[in-house]
């Protein structure tokens, strides 16, 4: 475990959902946009896990949509360092003190790597659909910053 306690308001998106944001319409999109309308809500991103999602949406679109999204993507994260080896995703969230992990991995999601996991950090792995329904932001509001949620205070779509 770290030493510090894993911050409420901090999640990471693994490379599937990251891309699922940007191609699809649907959860992926709406739980990036959490991030994206609360200033003290954050992404946390390694420069390898979004290596890994610029390459997905490379693929699956166009490469010059990729290098538009990454150059994005980088204004909204906070950026986290884990040696090369390490997965993406799971050592952002480690290295960048999340207790969310958004991801359609359902080997990443199963209950015996969540089991695994506490051992090291303090981290919930879900799919994005779940993290919408789950996360409050006038909760986690009140535990990350304090006082009264004021609401979402930047444009999604921006």
């Amino acid at each position: 475990m770290t030493d510090t306690a894993p911050d409420p308001a901090r999640f990471v998106a693994d490379a599937d959902v990251l891309a699922a944001d940007l191609l699809v319409d649907g959860p992926a999109r709406e739980a990036l946009d959490i991030a994206r309308a609360h200033s003290w809500v954050t992404l946390v991103a390694s420069d390898h896990l979004l290596d890994d999602a610029e390459a997905v949406v490379a693929a699956c679109a166009d490469p010059d949509l990729a290098a538009d999204w990454r150059t994005k993507v980088e204004r909204l994260r906070d950026p986290v360092d884990h040696p090369a080896g390490d997965h993406p995703a799971l050592a952002s969230a480690y290295r960048g003190e999340a207790v969310h992990l958004l991801s359609y991995d359902a080997a990443l999601a199963s209950a015996k790597t969540g089991a695994a996991l506490r051992e090291y950090m303090d981290v919930s792995v879900r799919p994005p659909d779940a993290f919408v329904c789950l996360f409050d932001p006038a909760a986690i509001y009140e535990v990350a910053v304090g006082g009264s949620y004021p609401g979402p205070d930047r444009d999604p779509r921006a």
